[in-house]
Order: structure tokens, then C-alpha cells, then sequence
């Protein structure tokens, strides 16, 4: 019997795939040939581990949600801290991850639901069905944005999810780097001493850009919470849809209990985002790296930075002005950049290299997207996959692999964990470095 042809387009796929972190899709279930019918669904899909449900609608939208628990009639509220909602239609997939995972989903003799909210094929029809939860709700979403309000089917296909381990903790390190407390200790110091080269300058500047929910914010607050000796929340951070950082700011780090200064501030921006008129205007890029853009300033999406007069005819000094420029990238969703915001990234590293300043790409959520790193971060080196990652990230980004740097954010963790630190401050190492190379360079 030939195989069933899949509604899946090839650049849909490698997305999903990618929201998956590598996985391959394996079609058990469509429903145009198998039949809407309860039974054909649980007859093909029980007890075949993770599952990807797709629905597609008469108004072109491709959604519907992940489960990693099995499908078997058990009649149970299924507890899954795995499972998401997902939609594509434009650009980046949107992704909806369970708030708790406790009422994931409800093991019955019915077609899939998702938190008993979002029923698909309901009462065995090609609709997908919305149930209002006033008790507990596992999903926070808007029907608008995830299927346009179009409960109308034209297809639902489910697939076998398998992951695909991209490494063997065996491997020689691509990279090397050293994790014991003693390194820990001696990037700590040579950071502490670490001096500009330049005399007018006692606190080099580091601007960090990069899409919505990247880590930026989390960059600074993992960096601070090392020197605070404990995990911080400093700088504003999380998962919203739209950038939590509204305004410019200026972080400066200061060192455990005597609070001292120290030699270099971590410059925030508001997150970029692939629509005209949305997230920071990349016209305020030149206005910020020329130094001209004061602490607090509030960036207005749709109208760029002015300078006022004075500040227009006198130039910034070399202490205001940026000395290394970091692109805040996520791992898991390097795959899934949509060619808008390459082409905003392409325009901004254009005007960096104008003036010459030193750019590194910071490659965020390593344990994510890969499941060994998950296990331990020092495979961080060891890993395939990562270096894969790192290789697509230079090719999208235009850095070379080396200015490529994978870390991992403080994020839920309630104590500091000493592989994490070591890849943040060997990061931080580089930053300072090419720092100090601008500085060389600079003629003033």
C-alpha cells in the first residue's frame, strides 16, 4: 500500500521540527482518510508515545498542539509539562507553551483536546471546538491569533514525534573550555582586574541586541547574579510576546557585598521583531552606538531617537560611546528567523561595521536545544548539534564561528550551578577583549 501523503509543507515541517528541538514526524493519522471518527483516531494513535496533532483551516492557518504523553483511553487528567499550542501562518510559529502542565490534556474515548479548552474533530466533525475553563485554565491563548476564528477543518493529521539525539557525550570537545570552581575563580579575577585600554574610558560599554525573548535581560541578571554570589532579577525578564524592555538601559555591574564598580556596563535595547513599526527601530541603533542615547530613554517603535541640537554638532565622548556589540540569539529558534528580521539584523551590522566595532553573537538556551546539554552543561563543547547551531547562527548572523558564543541563562534556578558560570563569564572574557581591540583601533 502506497504511503499517506501529508498536508505538511516541507518549510512547515522543519518548523515544527525545530519548535521541537530536531525531531523527525512519523504520519499515524489523517483524519480526510481514516475518518473523523473517534475510533479511527485512538485506533492508529494510542500508545505511540509523543504526538504532534496538525489541524488546517479554511482560512489557510496551520495549528494544533504536542503531546509527549501517550494517548490510551485511561479517562485521566493527563499531567504534561511538555505540551504546547502552536500556529503558523506568517513568519515565526507562534508557540504556547502549559502554564503548569497539571491539566494538560484529558485521556478520554474522544478526539484530542488540549487542557479540556480546545477540542479538535468535535463530536467526530471537521471543526475544531473552544470550551471556556473557568476553573483551571492549562492554556492561554486567543483563538484569533492561533486559528483566525475559522473553526471550520479542511484537514487533521497527527504524527509519531521522535527525537533525534544529534550528539555523543563522548566526542572530543570542539571547543576547548575548562569547568572546575578554579577557572570559575580565575575569570572572576581577570575580570575584576581588567583595565581599558584607553584612560578616558574606566567602564567599557556593551550593547546587546536581538529578537523578543532572546535573554538579553536574563544576560545581565545571570552576569550580576555571579557577582552578587546568588541568583538576581535585576533587569526585567521573561516570555511575553512583545519585548519586556521598553527603555535603553545601562547596567553597571558592581561586585559582591562592597558593591564596587566594576570595569564594564551591559547597555539593554528593546527587543527586535520582524513587522515595520514594532520592537526597537533600527534607526535608533546609530543614535545608541554613537553614545548619544541617555539611560531610561523610552523608544518609541515608530519614531526614531533625536538627539537634541548640542548633542547633534558635539560628539559623545569615547566613555559614552559602545565598544562591542552583542547579538542575544536563541538557540532553539535560530532555524525559525524569518528573512524580515535577518534583513533588520543585516541593516544593523551594516551601520556596526561602518564604525568599526567589534560584534559577538551570544547563542542563549543551549540546554534547550539540546537534550545532552540539558542533561550537563559541560557537553556544551561536546555536542554536534550545538556546534551546528552555532555554525547557522554565524552563517545567518555574518560573525565568524568563533565570535559565536553558547550560554545558558540563570533562569528558574534558585542557587548559582558552576558550568553555568563558567560559560557566562568566558563569554563576558571575549566581550572585554574585543572591547579593548576597538579601543586599540580607536584613532581618538
Amino acid at each position: 500500500m502506497a504511503p499517506i501523503a501529508s498536508d505538511l509543507t516541507e518549510e512547515k515541517r522543519k518548523q515544527l521540527c525545530a519548535l521541537l528541538g530536531n525531531a523527525e514526524l512519523t504520519l499515524l493519522y489523517k483524519a480526510s482518510v481514516h475518518g473523523y471518527q473517534a475510533s479511527a483516531f485512538h485506533e492508529r494513535c494510542d500508545n505511540q508515545g509523543p504526538t504532534l496533532l496538525v489541524a488546517y483551516n479554511h482560512s489557510g492557518y496551520v495549528f494544533g498542539g504536542y503531546t509527549s504523553v501517550d494517548y490510551a483511553q485511561s479517562g485521566q487528567q493527563i499531567k504534561d509539562k511538555e505540551a504546547f499550542l502552536f500556529s503558523i501562518q506568517h513568519g515565526t510559529p507562534l508557540c504556547i507553551r502549559v502554564k503548569s502542565g497539571r491539566y494538560a490534556r484529558n485521556d478520554d474515548a474522544g478526539m484530542p483536546n488540549f487542557g479540556e479548552q480546545l477540542y479538535f474533530c468535535y463530536k467526530n466533525q471537521p471543526v475544531v471546538q473552544e470550551i471556556f475553563a473557568y476553573d483551571a485554565v492549562s492554556f492561554n491563548f486567543n483563538s484569533a491569533k492561533l486559528y483566525g476564528d475559522n473553526n471550520e477543518l479542511t484537514e487533521c493529521e497527527v504524527y509519531k514525534v521522535k527525537q533525534i539525539l544529534q550528539v555523543s557525550v563522548k566526542e572530543k570537545p570542539w571547543r576547548n573550555i575548562v569547568s572546575t570552581e578554579k577557572r570559575k575563580e580565575e575569570l572572576i579575577e581577570m575580570i575584576r582586574n581588567y583595565k581599558p585600554l584607553m584612560g578616558s574610558v574606566s567602564q567599557v560599554r556593551i550593547l546587546m541586541i536581538g529578537p523578543v525573548g532572546a535573554g538579553k535581560s536574563s544576560f545581565f541578571n545571570s552576569i550580576n547574579s555571579i557577582f552578587m554570589g546568588h541568583v538576581t532579577s535585576k533587569a526585567m525578564s521573561g516570555f511575553a510576546g512583545t519585548s519586556l524592555t521598553t527603555q535603553f538601559r545601562t547596567y553597571p555591574v558592581k561586585d559582591g557585598c562592597e558593591r564596587k564598580p566594576l570595569p564594564f556596563v551591559l547597555c539593554d535595547t528593546m527587543g527586535l521583531e520582524e513587522q515595520s513599526g514594532a520592537g526597537l527601530n533600527i534607526e535608533d541603533i546609530s543614535s545608541i552606538l554613537q553614545g548619544h542615547v541617555p539611560d531610561r530613554y523610552k523608544f518609541n517603535p515608530t519614531a526614531p531617537f533625536k538627539p537634541d541640537e548640542q548633542k547633534m554638532f558635539k560628539p559623545a565622548s569615547l566613555q559614552e560611546k559602545i565598544h562591542c556589540v552583542v547579538y542575544v540569539i536563541d538557540a532553539t529558534k535560530i532555524s525559525l528567523m524569518s528573512n524580515k528580521l535577518e534583513e533588520k539584523l543585516n541593516s544593523i551590522r551594516s551601520q556596526i561595521n561602518s564604525l568599526g566595532i567589534p560584534q559577538i553573537a551570544l547563542m542563549t538556551k543551549v540546554d534547550e536545544a539540546c537534550p545532552h546539554v540539558q542533561n550537563d552543561l559541560r557537553d556544551t563543547y561536546a555536542s554536534s548539534y550545538i556546534k551546528s547551531k552555532v555554525e547557522e547562527v554565524s552563517s545567518r548572523l555574518g560573525v565568524p564561528v568563533s565570535c559565536v558564543l553558547p550560554v545558558k541563562n540563570y533562569s528558574q534556578e534558585l542557587e548559582l550551578e558552576l558550568n553555568c558560570d563558567v560559560l557566562l563569564l568566558s563569554a563576558l572574557q571575549q566581550m572585554l577583549r574585543f572591547a579593548n581591540d576597538f579601543l586599540d583601533d580607536d584613532p581618538i
